[in-house]
């Protein structure tokens, strides 16, 4: 059977329709992917609501690689304490020498081993990622604007099998290793994080890994081995958490720019 040619106008309707027709596929498309996304987030916070934690402190080991990735250059123990939402103090001891960084919202210093205190930009902290492993209580929509501050796409999703657990990969669709992703487990939370290593360089991507999940409170699970791996697959640095604390009433002065001036 054969149809008659189009003239030019109504082959221009076509054409448009055919434009109309697959713009709409594609935005139902991308507002699926959203919904898939948001769902799982969605999921996982649902499962939080009863998890008040008015503040954490974290006992843990950190080991620096060498260049190669496979050797260890240094070793230093830290005291974490945090304050949800954006309050963090890290007081870092290697060897003799003693340093202690503090953040307050976007603001952050550093005392150093000799009692000198300076503000340092709030970038140099970026590496600093544990607390969106930690699976903390918040909104779905705080966790997926601050997975977008980190160039993190939440209208792109999929589900993989990781050791027999569903996980949904946000950011990233099937077999895409270059672009920015969240990996959540609805149980523990987030598995993983590919980000940028700082958000003005975006081809350079590190790769957060979150394991050893125990359970700390009413649903929420702490993630007791981290690893950040650079490019090339290396090995930049591994966290072994000893132990974690949780509501002990930390006194507002840890988190205060002046007391850490006057050597509190």
């Amino acid at each position: 059977m054969t149809f008659p040619s189009l003239d030019p106008y109504n082959r221009g309707v076509v054409r448009a329709v055919g434009a109309l027709v697959l713009g709409f596929a594609v935005a139902l498309a991308a507002g699926a992917f959203a919904s898939d996304s948001r769902r799982a987030v969605e999921a996982f916070v649902g499962r939080l609501a009863g998890a008040r934690v008015t503040d954490l402190t974290i006992t843990q080991t950190l080991t620096i690689y060498q260049p190669d990735g496979r050797h260890p250059q240094s070793t230093r123990e830290l005291q974490v304490y945090f304050k949800p939402p954006k309050r963090r103090r890290v007081e870092q001891t290697m060897g003799a020498q003693r340093e202690v960084h503090l953040t307050v919202g976007d603001r952050a210093w550093v005392r150093h081993g000799d009692g000198q205190v300076d503000e340092v930009p709030r970038e140099r902290g970026e590496r600093d990622r544990w607390h969106l492993c930690a699976g903390l209580p918040r909104s779905a929509g705080d966790l997926l604007a601050e997975w977008r501050a980190l160039g993190v796409r939440d209208d792109v999703s999929h589900v993989v099998q990781v050791r027999g657990r569903p996980i949904t990969v946000i950011g990233a669709g099937p077999g895409d290793r270059v672009s920015p992703s969240v990996w959540v487990d609805q149980e523990y939370g987030v598995v993983r994080l590919i980000t940028p290593e700082r958000p003005s360089r975006r081809s350079e991507l590190v790769d957060h890994a979150c394991s050893e999940h125990r359970p700390l409170l009413n649903g929420l699970y702490f993630p007791y081995h981290q690893e950040l791996f650079g490019k090339g697959g290396k090995l930049l640095f591994r966290i072994i958490v000893r132990q974690v604390g949780l509501n002990g009433n930390l006194p507002d002065a840890l988190f205060d720019p002046e007391a850490l001036r006057r050597g509190g």
